[in-house]
């Protein structure tokens, strides 16, 4: 059942009669893109890039600051110089990757019926991810706490149009070497969805692992038959992989894991300034964490992952929802049906609040996501700030246009009934349909229902208070956060790994490699 609809009852909106509407309840769960991709660039155009980026790897190469990752690179067959780190990968290694990585695999979750198959076609929602702060109305803008990423969790589990879990607010008052245990627990205690884990290194990496298992009963079988933890993968363009970066695709990879690869190339500052300039750097580094992966282990879970967008050229300032952003969404699809595998798309804003600015950013980057028939689109919902901020505010509204992406896709149906000819028939000219038995039968459940939008009149809305949506989304997350109940099995998950979590931290933890 999608929580919005709730809200929306609770709210009191009436229909004819002066009867409540019962509730809609819709199944935003499971969603399939329900438009062809788009296209920015011609086949010829793609395959160009596609050519160009293989040309980069094999002459150019790309620096790999892990040692261990340099050795898989030649174990592959690829030309490594360990004094200058650098790593030149032949064709043929991408080629071969590109034959073993899956095409469709299964996002493991506590609750299977929030089980995700990911894979080209299917349409998945992630919230805004790695902000370092986080703001709303009534605290304003502070630095992300432990309180604030469980709340942000119990947001992400309260809406189905939200699919896989984010590590949205970090917890900053938590030390770094203890901070995976704080934020595994609560995924665990809060949620039921596909889960996320950072690559901070091999350590945190493992114990992240064990305390999945632990906590849901899983065998090293039971954990690798299927997904059960993602990452981001990050590479430094230009033509950069870092250590812990690197380290994360390698220890995802053993235990099957998923690695998102997703270079971060903005046009203008870290990668060339045209859009097919950087969609081709971003397509060679992507190949290249592909290709490790699945020399680490072929069939390991691998997606596709892009990026892309330009800055402003006053200020080097990273930008979102513009033309190019979307155009490089667009372009990014295509790269990924080209070489077949499901991929990462990101919508985002650069807005310091929640105004018009920040929505207009985040529906027209989500928007290129999905005409591009992302697989899975990050930042979705309340990243301001070009991430440096998680909105509570913000992520109501985003909510809200997400949730009008999902009902994009059930088909509207088109029988005699549906078209209503009798009904037109009805009614005289000049009259109206609203007492019709064609309306009767249908208005209870006929049209989505606003989380937050407010269809009043003006006199309506302004005898209400005249508030703006963004001071109606505060009484909402308020009210889902007060109703909040966590997900069945989620204490009992908690309790099965708090005594790993004492023995862990009382051995100080596990620091982050860097």
């Amino acid at each position: 059942m999608a929580r919005i609809q709730d809200t929306a009852g609770r709210r009191g909106r009436r229909r004819g009669g002066g009867q409540a509407a019962p509730l809609r309840k819709p199944d935003y769960t499971h969603l399939r893109h329900p438009f062809q991709p788009q296209a920015a660039f011609s086949d010829d155009a793609v395959q160009a890039m596609h050519d160009t980026a293989l040309r980069v790897l094999e002459e150019l190469g790309l620096k790999v600051l892990l040692p261990e990752g340099r050795a898989i690179f030649r174990e592959a067959g690829a030309i490594v110089d360990d004094d200058t780190e650098m790593v030149r990968i032949g064709r043929d290694i991408i080629e071969q990757a590109l034959k073993t990585a899956p095409r469709s695999f299964v996002l493991r979750a506590a609750n299977p019926d929030r089980a995700q198959t990911f894979e080209l076609g299917a349409m998945l929602f992630m919230a805004g991810a790695g902000c370092p702060h986080a703001t709303d109305r009534l605290r304003g803008r502070r630095p992300g706490s432990l309180r604030d990423f469980e709340e942000t969790l119990m947001l992400q589990q309260s809406f189905d149009v939200i699919h896989v879990l984010g590590p949205s607010a970090e917890p900053q008052d938590v030390p770094v070497a203890l901070r995976h245990y704080a934020m595994t627990r609560a995924q665990l205690a809060l949620t039921d969805k596909p889960m996320f884990v950072y690559a901070r290194g091999t350590p945190q990496v493992l114990e992240c692992f064990e305390m999945i298992q632990r906590a849901r009963g899983l065998d090293q079988a039971g954990f690798e038959d299927g997904v059960w933890a993602t990452t981001i993968i990050n590479s430094n363009s230009p033509r950069q992989l870092d250590r812990p970066m690197t380290q994360g695709i390698v220890d995802f990879a053993r235990h099957n894991q998923l690695s998102v690869i997703t270079p971060f190339c903005l046009a203008g500052a870290m990668a060339p300034i045209t859009v097919s300039g950087a969609l081709t750097l971003q397509h060679a580094e992507a190949l290249a964490g592909i290709a490790l992966a699945q020399h680490v282990r072929p069939g390991a879970p691998v997606a596709y992952g892009g990026f892309s967008s330009n800055v402003d050229m006053k200020s080097g300032s990273p930008a979102f929802g513009t033309p190019e952003h979307i155009k490089a969404a667009l372009g990014t699809g295509q790269l990924a049906r080209h070489i077949g595998l499901p991929w990462r798309g990101a919508a985002g804003s650069a807005a310091n609040i929640s105004d018009a600015q920040a929505a207009n950013e985040t529906v027209m980057s989500a928007w290129g996501a999905v005409l591009a028939n992302a697989t899975v689109t990050v930042h979705a919902a309340g990243w301001l700030e070009g991430g440096l901020s998680f909105g509570y505010e913000k992520f109501i509204n985003d909510v809200e246009s997400l949730q009008t992406f999902a009902e994009l896709c059930i088909p509207p149906g088109g029988d005699a009934a549906e078209i209503g000819f009798d009904a037109i028939a009805d009614v005289k000219p000049g009259g109206h349909f609203f007492a019709t038995a064609h309306t009767m039968e249908r208005y209870q459940t006929a049209f989505y229902a606003p989380l937050v939008a407010d269809l009043s009149n003006f006199g309506s809305w302004s005898e209400a208070g005249g508030l703006t949506s963004t001071e109606r989304a505060t009484d909402i997350w308020q009210s889902v956060l007060a109703g909040f109940e966590p997900p069945s099995g989620g204490a009992e998950a908690a309790d099965r790994i708090d005594q790993f979590i004492a023995d862990r931290t009382a051995r100080g933890g596990a620091p982050p490699e860097s």
